[in-house]
């Protein structure tokens, strides 16, 4: 019928004269403008009104969608333009206070003062120690609301006020245990072990490895800071070959540094132990981010924990952050760098230093550096890596505002000089070190350098370039080199001196000619050629552990406050250098068609000389006039600085990328390659292409599903067989080591032995022609 109206039509809002188009909520509700006044119109009912600046009103307004059930929050949001917490918001003040806690302004109330962010250190210490809110709210002069929000910022849980009475008091025993908690940590049951005995852990008293219901209370209570393994003997185990890493991992001696460094983060069912063996294994099993977490299964990953659930991604957040406000990352790194020179104080005669380029994709403004994978320059942090001659990492060290190598390397050799003592070492790194006056520096601070030659030099004669060929390492390596003595000058004009280094120049087939400078007069040429070239180890290391660690994640988004005073090039002396160069260019155009126009009129014989001044004197007047113009520019330049401070140039303050998570997170990466590695070199003699293929064998084995048996005080995993027998065998010559070293899972007393389930009983394949025939 022609007169037939949509049953949409019936609810669609009318626009008014002189209204402006409706805001539509959903199908039943839209917000009306005409002017400032609005109103909130639910079924053609006009209910909500407000006007455009009351903020009281406009909040009212969203509450009551929300909670008379005629809008969602995400549409509310979307429609009054703002964020879905915005609308959370304003329901929980509506519920707290009211109508009038809807009008408080946004933003820190004015008066309040604010907890110092040097302070947060001082304030986890005190939270750790047991301390009050009140008596922390009355050291620092703060309220103790304040003192609350800002210890949840750094991952505090709020304590309960109430205690649950889920655990009868037991006459003469322990309150905290009940009757049936008590006869388990008693006795137990014989299927059990670890660290769920009383023996073991007095903290620890739940028995069900699939429930740690008293642990986690017990925990809530502050009795424990930690809860300790508990394993169940499970016939299939996903990714229990991940346990191969943990006698490495105890070796490397993470587990007794950081309890050490940072002591306990508080009362804790996920404690410092477990948060460290948490991250540690996800690297190890390429869980590449905290938000990796969301694909894997709590309940599998808790296995070979020996936890009834691993911790989740807010969890581990929360830890992460609360070591992180502790700032001991700078201590922890030096004292896992001792131990690794107590153990590999072997592979300490050569080490190399170079810088890692993490790029920035956010929106804080931070300084720039080049990234030459890339070949750009964008903003990025700058890390650099001390490796041993092995490519294992020792420590690394972020670098604020992006410095170079010639401005770093002091530094870092005098922390290498507190780890190592005072035995001779060489220092291997590219051309981003190249100073002279630094050579000058370290060898007289006993260091050998061992570097290329940077800028051009004069190619040798291949007369003088002679094969040299042997055995470094194990490796054979033949090279065409030439050695020669040079000097280098350094220092200031008038007071120069002579360096005297070492050259070996390498002469490969295409004629390039690669000259390396070093202080080593000991070594033979071969052995300089080969330890230079050896640096790829090190560019192979930072492109491993970007593909297979993340090392190039962002892990915290958070800013700290940078140095306000760093002297930065001044974009002003650009800008002026810029015009200048411009005036030059201008100049030389008319330099060059007044050439032209005097050349051709010295050909016309006829000319006379006055006809020639006559013909260039209008060139003479612009090129006179463009001679001053420059002069200007030169001298306006010259009044510009060549550098300022950087809150010269900044509106707000000076902020850097917060470093204490990120380099927190590179250390425990750099712990569980540095086990991955101590794995390749244990399987290497049992695998013939280890040096191809052995990260990948290590890889496949940690990823493999595998059983686990718990018996007395031995917890034994057994891995299933890997994709072929060769591999196979390898990883079973891998068991019987790992055996060796009678290590224990950290936090019990079990005793961890490995060994290969048998291959699978093969079905028997369809006999072909031949076979048939035979038959």
């Amino acid at each position: 019928m022609g007169g037939d109206i949509e049953q949409s039509e019936l609810f669609a809002p009318e626009v008014s004269d002189g209204g402006d188009q409706p805001i539509v909520i959903n199908e039943r509700c839209c917000i009306q403008t005409r002017g400032d006044q609005n109103v909130v119109v639910v079924g053609g009912l006009p209910l909500y009104p407000f006007q455009a600046g009351d903020q009281m009103a406009r909040a009212y307004a969203m509450v009551c969608l929300v909670e008379q059930g005629w809008a969602q929050q995400s549409e509310v949001a979307r429609a009054f333009e703002c964020d879905v917490r915005t609308v959370r918001r304003n329901q929980r003040r509506y519920e707290e206070g009211g109508l009038i806690a809807l009008g408080r302004p946004s933003g820190y109330p004015r008066g309040l003062q604010r907890v110092p962010k040097s302070r947060s250190e001082q304030l986890n210490e005190w939270k750790a120690d047991g301390e009050s809110h009140h008596e922390i709210a009355r050291r620092l002069g703060i309220t103790r609301k304040a003192v609350r929000k800002q210890l949840r910022r750094l991952g505090w849980e709020p304590q309960k006020t109430q205690q649950i009475p889920l655990i009868p008091e037991v006459a003469g025993g322990d309150p905290n245990l009940s009757g049936v908690a008590k006869e388990a940590a008693a006795g137990g049951d014989p299927n059990l072990s670890g660290s769920g005995s009383r023996k073991a852990d007095p903290k620890c008293y739940g028995m069900d490895p699939e429930d740690r219901w008293l642990d986690r209370l017990l925990a809530w209570k502050g009795e424990i800071n930690d809860a300790s393994p508990l394993f169940r003997s499970s016939d299939r185990a996903p990714a229990a070959g991940v346990l191969l890493a943990i006698p490495a991992l105890i070796e490397s001696g993470v587990f007794d540094i950081a309890k050490t460094v940072y002591g306990n983060i508080g009362p804790a069912f996920y404690g410092l132990r477990t948060t460290v063996m948490t991250l540690l294994l996800m690297a190890l099993l390429r869980i590449k981010r905290a938000e990796g977490l969301k694909t894997c299964s709590p309940v599998a990953l808790g296995r070979v924990l020996g936890l009834d659930r691993a911790p989740e991604v807010k969890t581990l957040r929360r830890k992460l952050s609360r070591l992180a406000a502790m700032g001991r990352a700078g201590k922890f790194s030096q004292a896992l760098a001792k131990r690794r020179v107590e153990t590999r104080g072997h592979a300490m005669g050569f080490l190399y230093v170079d810088g890692h380029v993490r790029a920035y994709h956010g929106k804080r403004d931070i300084p720039k550096a080049h990234l030459a994978r890339m070949r750009l320059s964008m903003p990025a942090t700058t890390d650099y890596w001390v490796n041993d001659v092995l490519g294992d990492p020792l420590f690394v060290v972020t670098t604020e505002a992006n410095k170079g190598l010639a401005q770093m390397l002091t530094s870092i050799l005098d922390e290498v000089r507190s780890l190592v003592g005072d035995r001779r070492l060489t220092i291997v790194f590219d051309r981003g070190g190249w100073s002279p006056k630094l050579f000058s520096k370290l060898i007289s601070a006993g260091f050998d350098i061992l570097t290329y030659r940077k800028g051009k030099t004069r190619k040798l004669a291949p007369s003088r370039f002679k094969l040299c060929g042997g055995t470094i390492d194990g490796n054979k390596r033949s090279y065409r080199l030439a050695d020669q003595g040079i000097y280098l000058m350094h220092g200031p004009h008038g007071a120069r001196r002579r360096l005297h280094l070492r050259q070996v120049t390498r002469l490969n087939d295409d004629g390039h000619q690669t000259p390396i400078i070093t202080s080593r007069w000991d070594l033979s040429s071969l052995e300089v050629a080969y330890r230079m070239f050896e640096r790829w180890r090190q560019e192979n290391f930072f492109k491993y552990l970007r593909q297979e660690y993340a090392l190039d994640a962002l892990v915290d988004y958070g800013v700290e406050l940078a140095d306000p005073t760093r002297m930065v090039p001044n974009p002003l002396r650009r800008k002026a250098s810029a015009e200048v160069k411009k005036a030059y260019e201008e100049f030389n155009l008319l330099a060059a068609e007044y050439g032209a126009e005097a050349c051709s009129n010295i050909k016309d014989v006829r000319s006379s000389l006055r006809k020639l001044k006559a013909a260039s004197a209008p060139y003479e007047q612009r090129i006179r006039k463009a001679l001053e113009n420059i002069k200007v520019l030169e001298q306006k330049r010259d009044a510009i600085p060549v550098r300022v401070p950087i809150q010269q140039l900044t509106d707000g303050d000076v902020v850097k990328l917060a470093v204490e998570r990120k380099h927190l997170s590179d250390l425990l990466k750099m712990v569980a390659f540095q086990a991955e590695s101590d794995l390749v070199r244990l399987a290497a003699p049992h695998y013939r292409r280890a040096e191809q293929e052995g990260r990948a064998l290590i890889r496949s084995a940690l990823a493999a599903d595998g059983t686990i048996e718990v018996m007395d005080d031995t917890l034994r995993v057994s891995i299933a067989p890997l994709s072929s027998p060769h591999r196979t065998q390898a990883l079973v010559a891998l068991c019987d080591q790992l055996n060796d070293m009678d290590a224990r899972f950290p936090g019990s007393t079990l005793r961890l032995r490995f060994d290969v389930l048998p291959e699978p009983p093969q079905s028997m394949a369809f006999p072909g022609p031949r076979d048939q025939a035979s038959i």
